[in-house]
């Protein structure tokens, strides 16, 4: 027999009656009846309930087992009792009884309990990950991060892409974060960064005539942390494709995508149909480029509805450059109580609030309510109504002046109006592309225009569109957007040189820094590039909605905390003067 195990804890069935067996793995649950002790044995694959009774030769040891303690032991195999059949686990038929055991490694005192649901402090559960990662959630999440990823390979390998490796240690490289700089043992004073992406490399691969590449790849960016964001590294799908439009690399993600969202969504519909909205619509109708379309609700500009009206905080507001007001139709949600609510939300939000209309029954008919009808009187109350298509016990809700003021908190108004009148539909995932992003965008303090997106992505209209206003550039950029996450972003590259001197000129990059930034890439595209695209998707948002998590440490094996520390492995640590010494560097206290 095997030194540690003839099956493991999710193998053994009724077929298994009489057999000796060797099992080894965590006590999961201990729990005596009677003086019989019934123990869960767990492993990674299932749970199988053993037990001892005083008849067994190692009965005094099996007494002195806790949980998280890692065992063997031999037995056999015998049927539980018709009523005491568990359904809930494979191995629900049978039970071990112990003969012979050996304790593989004790378990202190727990910081954590594996057993059961408890709720711990994230500090708790990163500083004993390893424990952590034993319990039943964090087992299937992982499991499920290891199939989306083979799933993905297998997928892309079918449309016969290649998997190619690019460095880890490389040039800075502008990726829109900040890099984690490694300093150099053999060139004193010069640092090597950790890639972003694979960005420059991936567009290499195509001017080395490979036409199709794809890497699973590790990404590193020194950023703030969100629920959605690692703070540190994080992984993302990057694929390149020689001679492709825009559409060609939609093409080629979207049946790997939906793909995998169907072999691992639980059930849930995937949209088929992935509708291209432009940047400027996915603004004004949704308030975000990363738009949930279970959410069935669009923002309407009404301006002219209240230009020039009796409600003065809207017509004197119009009567500024570049103000508008929008309208967030709420089918559903016409009472004053929900309106009310709605209305304290923007003003937790940081806005004065957030006026509204709603419709209900009155003496002769149907009669909109709410401070601003009365203001504007029943014509142009009448005529938003029917812009909206809205009806009897609906409402509308308003913000109003520049849309960068308001757009953000009239996107996440949107999006709770949608859940709290059950609007959102929560079975399903909902794809689409958001398209035509600026090129350009200028820093409201300074003045200056800087690149918005992407850097090295193709003008629409190539030169001659670089010629006009930078803010009326277009680039062929994309993202795509899953129930309110961005999913996957991208660009058809631009290969030229010339045309990339002139871009990035805009931005205020001069030529002879862009050859010295990039210059690897520049000279290569000297050499006869092709035009080249594609895109990257981040697994961790993947497998975060397909696991159904809100955050995505919980689909990371090792993840950082919110201040980008391991405290398990103590990272990031001091260094050693010896170190300090090899590299020719001194550590200088920041004051204060």
């Amino acid at each position: 027999m095997h030194a540690y195990r003839s099956h493991t804890c999710a193998d053994l069935t009724a077929a298994d009656v009489g057999k000796t067996v060797r099992l080894s793995g965590w006590v999961h649950r201990i729990r005596d009846h009677g003086g019989i002790l019934f123990i869960d044995l767990r492993d990674h694959y299932g749970i199988t309930q053993v037990l001892c009774d005083p008849d067994s030769p190692v009965f005094a040891a099996v007494e002195k087992l806790r949980s998280e303690w890692c065992v063997r032991i031999d037995g056999e195999v015998k049927a539980r009792a018709p009523e005491l059949i568990n359904a809930k686990l494979p191995t629900g038929e049978v039970e071990v009884f112990i003969r012979d055991m050996e304790v593989l490694g004790q378990a202190g005192e727990l910081p954590l309990i594996v057993f059961g649901d408890q709720e711990y402090p994230e500090e708790t559960r990163l500083r004993y990950r390893y424990l952590d990662l034993r319990r039943e959630a964090m087992q299937n999440n992982m499991t499920l991060r290891s199939d989306v990823v083979a799933s993905i390979r297998r997928r892309m390998w079918d449309q016969k892409f290649r998997e190619y490796q690019t460095p880890i240690i490389t040039a800075s490289s502008p990726e829109g974060a900040r890099d984690f700089l490694v300093p150099s043992r053999l060139h004193p004073g010069k640092f090597y960064a950790l890639p972003q992406a694979p960005q420059q490399f991936k567009q290499l691969i195509m001017v080395s005539g490979f036409d199709k590449y794809f890497q699973i790849a590790p990404c590193f960016r020194d950023e703030d942390p969100r629920a959605d964001r690692s703070p540190t590294d994080f992984y993302q799908l990057d694929l390149e494709m020689s001679f492709v439009t825009q559409q060609d690399v939609f093409d080629t993600i979207q049946p790997v995508l939906e793909g995998v969202f169907e072999e691992f969504g639980g059930g849930h519909k995937v949209d088929k149909h992935w509708p291209h909205i432009t940047y400027k619509e996915a603004a004004l109708w949704y308030g975000t480029d990363k738009p949930d379309l279970r959410n069935p609700i669009k923002m309407q500009d009404v301006s002219e509805h209240f230009r020039g009206s009796g409600f003065a905080i809207f017509a004197n507001l119009l009567e500024q450059e570049g103000t508008e007001i929008r309208a967030i139709p709420a089918k559903g949600g016409g009472s004053r109580k929900f309106c009310d609510r709605m209305n304290s939300y923007a003003q937790k939000e940081g806005l004065p609030g957030m006026g509204y209309i709603f419709w209900r029954d009155g003496e002769n008919g149907m009669e909109a309510a709410g401070p601003l009808a009365k203001n504007i009187g029943p014509e142009r109350t009448e005529a938003i109504r029917l812009q909206l298509g809205l009806g009897k016990g609906d409402a509308a809700f308003f913000l109003g002046g520049k849309p960068s003021s308001f757009e953000a908190v009239a996107g996440r108004a949107r999006n709770v109006i949608g859940e709290d009148l059950g609007l959102t539909d929560k079975d399903r995932f909902a794809f689409c592309w958001v398209v035509d992003f600026p090129m350009y965008e200028k820093d409201d303090e300074t003045g200056k225009i800087d690149f918005s997106h992407n850097p090295f992505s193709m003008p629409q209209g190539g030169m001659e569109a670089l010629d006009g206003d930078p803010l009326e550039v277009l680039g062929y950029q994309y993202d795509l957007a899953c129930n309110g996450y961005e999913l996957v972003s991208g660009a058809i590259r631009n290969h030229k040189p010339e045309i990339m001197f002139k871009a990035f000129e805009l931005a205020g990059y001069g030529e002879d820094e862009v050859r010295k930034r990039f210059g690897g890439m520049v000279n290569a595209f000297q050499y006869g590039a092709p035009p080249h695209g594609g895109c990257a998707a981040g697994i961790d948002r993947i497998v975060m909605l397909l696991a159904n998590e809100a955050n995505i440490r919980e689909v990371i094996m090792f993840p950082m905390n919110q201040r980008a520390e391991d405290l398990m492995m103590n990272a990031p640590s001091e260094p050693t003067s010896d170190q300090l010494m090899d590299l020719g560097l001194r550590v200088i206290p920041r004051e204060g």
